[in-house]
């Protein structure tokens, strides 16, 4: 299903995406200028490192994250948050099960293209 635009978002109505090594997704909603996705991780389970054009910024809804921005890298737990400006090398390692909420401007477009 196609949450593009969706106003009202019940978690219950989006399925997770598997990405395989503990980690799965959902795209909550999006239009052409924000999205926000829910990111579930295992024990372990780990964000490699990458970049992107895209603004990001992510709660960390529960669990505990080691964080890494650049040659940065802090642990951060439920209630903390991250910032990462287009184009930064970023990634996360799991150290204990939790989810993060991740924002991106504008939208990610290679999450919806199959």
């Amino acid at each position: 299903m196609d949450h593009k635009g969706k106003q009202f978002i019940y978690d219950s109505d989006i399925e997770w995406e598997d990405l395989g090594g503990g980690v799965k997704r959902k795209i909550m909603s999006y239009d052409e200028n924000v999205m926000m996705v829910k990111v579930a991780f295992e024990t372990g389970g780990i964000g490699s490192l990458h970049n992107h054009v895209h603004r990001q910024i992510s709660y960390v809804d529960s669990g505990v994250f080691e964080i890494t921005i650049e040659e940065n890298k802090k642990t951060l737990k439920q209630g903390d948050a991250f910032f990462i400006p287009p184009n930064l090398v970023h990634g996360a390692f799991c150290i204990e099960e939790g989810t993060l909420i991740d924002i991106f401007t504008p939208f990610r477009e290679d999450f919806i293209s199959k």
